[in-house]
């Protein structure tokens, strides 16, 4: 059933949108008025937690052309379902006679779950063993197959994030008050190391908890309630590299850097992101994650080493292929045509060069928009700090975007 939908953004004339529900899931429907080729290339839009039916991208590329179908991830936090909630979107585009191509976007968290939807659609079950968590059902063998990946701003995984975010200081899992600060943030070296070692005993009682519950021991016959204090990972809290710029400061090697005027150059890429002093209020609720045993095995943990660091040019310590949980590792599976777009004034723009850096894609390309915040815009801190002026990210993120599509889902049909 399609009804007329208005989103704040839909006010151009060059595109329809409508809802689209499926009785199962709701989804929003971009179309350009005038359908050209390009049309019968669609690109699905989903967030890990957020409702991206309203999202920039989605006018953006319905605006250049392209065909868009954007949905709401599911309310269950573990992984096999919100993959579940890609696949009825590339399902419905399958069935319709004028697509032709369907392309992934995973912005943000999106991109873990855009990757393990990729990485699962080629290699199914087979490809989780030795992983964290395997307990994936029989419906993820088959996925329906899709013809490109586009990671836009991607963060470093939804695991990745929490290890970073964590407060090193609770030792009592069982509360957030009262936290003694042992460790300070300005010793950035030991709270990291804390941070490691906090994160390791999470996932170590999780195991040992999941086994309880298989072994008929636990709580409850199917999952336990987990709840994680001072790891709510929104910018606000307990990232150090939020305020320290010197972490995840440049790329390891040259790339094409996109500048104001549309211009490119190819050079180590430098990060324009001002310094964000975040709030780390572990004693709130509202700074803790509420999870399940299982939820946290499948969608947040990953194994980290002793010498667990974030650097000016990434992270160490991170074994990204130990579970499904980061699209560094999940990248590993998915040989698709592949985009990586990082935007320099985000602390998560170094993203772009590890997955593009571990893609096995042979047609695979990286890039970086200057002076662009993480929701695409031009980064107004960065702007002041550098009296600078990016232009219009906007414009030449999307335009850029386009480019590359056309060439390689449009041009070859």
């Amino acid at each position: 059933l399609l009804t007329a939908c208005s989103p704040s953004q839909t006010s151009d004339e060059s595109y329809t949108a409508a809802y689209l529900n499926t009785g199962h899931q709701s989804m929003a429907l971009y179309r350009p008025t005038r359908l050209t080729d390009k049309a019968a290339t669609a690109i699905v839009v989903m967030h890990s937690h957020q409702d991206y039916m309203d999202f920039i991208a989605n006018t953006e590329l319905a605006q250049r052309g392209y065909t868009v179908l954007a949905t709401a991830p599911s309310g269950s936090d573990l992984m096999e379902s919100k993959v579940l909630s890609v696949a009825a979107c590339v399902d419905y585009l399958r069935s319709r006679d004028d697509i032709r191509k369907v392309v992934l976007l995973g912005h943000s968290g999106g991109a873990t779950v855009m990757t393990a939807y990729g990485y699962l659609s080629e290699q199914g079950r087979a490809g989780l063993e030795g992983m964290i968590y395997q307990d994936y059902s029989e419906r993820v063998d088959r996925l329906p197959a899709i013809d490109g990946m586009l990671l836009l701003d991607a963060n470093p995984g939804l695991s990745t994030i929490m290890i970073n975010s964590i407060d090193a200081n609770v030792t009592d899992e069982s509360q957030g008050s009262r936290t003694p600060q042992t460790y300070d943030e300005a010793d950035a070296t030991a709270y990291m190391k804390a941070q490691q070692r906090r994160y390791a005993r999470l996932l170590a009682h999780a195991e040992e908890r999941l086994q309880a519950i298989e072994d008929g021991k636990g709580q409850y016959t199917d999952d336990e309630p987990m709840v994680v204090p001072g790891s709510n990972s929104m910018r606000f809290f307990n990232k150090l590299y939020s305020a320290d710029t010197s972490l995840l400061a440049h790329t390891r090697n040259a790339h094409p850097l996109i500048h104001a005027d549309g211009s490119i150059t190819n050079e180590i890429v430098h990060t324009v992101r001002a310094p964000f002093h975040s709030r780390s209020a572990t004693d709130r609720l509202s700074a803790a994650q509420s999870l399940t045993v299982r939820s946290f095995l499948s969608t947040y943990a990953i194994r980290s080493t002793t010498d667990y660091a974030v650097l000016a040019d990434g992270f160490q310590g991170i074994d990204f292929g130990s579970n499904l949980t980061s699209p560094i590792g999940n990248i590993r599976g998915v040989t698709v045509p592949s985009l990586f777009v990082g935007m320099t004034g985000s602390y998560e723009y170094l993203t772009a060069e590890a997955t593009y850096d571990n893609s096995p894609a042979e047609d695979k390309t990286v890039a970086f928009i200057e002076g662009a915040g993480h929701m695409f815009e031009p980064d107004r801190a960065a702007a002041e700090l550098h009296h600078a002026d990016y232009g219009d990210t906007v414009k030449n993120l999307f335009d850029y975007v386009d480019q590359w599509l056309q060439q390689r889902m449009v041009d070859k049909e």
